[in-house]
């Protein structure tokens, strides 16, 4: 019985498809032939299945040990699909002077270590680094971007070149106002005490820390390990915030015994 909501069809119409349905021929039956459940294959069929199997086993080569576990033979050396990454580093307009005359000893690692693809774009004021054919390491690329970022940020090419040799190495970069709030002599005072009289305790954090610190106006930049960043860290917020210097090469002697008593 129709659902009360199916539309009626008309009686012309329904008349119509059942004449097509009758003029319709149907299909011949297909003769198939039927197989004896008792007859065995020859002797032929039985070889030709025996090697195909014994192929299948040969490229496979999957046994069992005693305990039913599989054991696969040894993979196939397959190469790996090749992807060509991009990747452009832009330059600062006062660093691009400085990135032209150091060309020779930034694009050398990257070529020879990284085996990278480098070009200084001069229009888009950019260093573009490429992956080609030769590249073996998966993050030569990210290596390649810390170092030409380190060296934009006014870090020496051969502390920047750490980067690319060792896999726990990170910058870190925060501002003076991020600790305190100062502003006209008070922001200047606070960036001389971080230097030093030419520089002495910078020096002295670097050493004591083993990192490199970089002072771009209020900006500051920490190359080095995580706990090595940590502890330069803490000695420039004690000098931001107001800490005597002296009390801070105290504090950096005690951190450097422990560390020289832990390594």
């Amino acid at each position: 019985m129709p659902a009360p909501t199916a539309l009626l069809r008309q009686p012309v119409a329904l008349a119509e498809d059942l004449a097509m349905a009758e003029t319709t021929p149907l299909p011949a039956e297909e003769e198939t032939e039927l197989l004896d459940m008792h007859t065995l294959p020859s002797n032929s069929a039985s070889s030709e299945a025996a090697a195909q199997s014994s192929e299948t086993l040969g490229e496979d080569e999957v046994m069992t040990d005693e305990n039913g576990r599989p054991r696969f033979g040894p993979a196939k050396d397959i190469p790996i699909a090749f992807r060509r990454e991009l990747r452009k580093v832009p330059i600062p307009p006062h660093r691009f002077s400085p990135l032209k005359t150091s060309w020779p000893k930034i694009y050398a690692p990257l070529v020879e270590h990284l085996k990278l693809q480098v070009r200084m774009n001069v229009k888009t004021n950019s260093v573009e680094l490429r992956t080609s054919t030769h590249t073996t390491d998966t993050g030569a690329l990210q290596k390649g971007e810390d170092f030409v970022k380190a060296f934009t940020l006014g870090f020496d090419i051969d502390d920047a070149i750490a980067l690319l040799r060792l896999d726990d190495l990170y910058i870190e970069t925060f501002e003076v106002k991020d600790v305190k709030t100062l502003t006209g002599d008070h922001l200047s005072r606070a960036i001389g005490r971080i230097a030093g009289e030419k520089g002495k305790t910078k020096f002295a954090i670097e050493n004591a820390s083993k990192t490199r610190i970089v002072l771009a106006d209020s900006k500051i930049h920490i190359l080095g390990g995580f706990q090595n960043i940590h502890i330069a860290r803490e000695a420039v917020v004690s000098l931001i915030l107001g800490a005597p210097p002296g009390k801070v090469y105290g504090n950096l002697r005690t951190v450097a015994g422990r560390m020289k008593e832990r390594f």
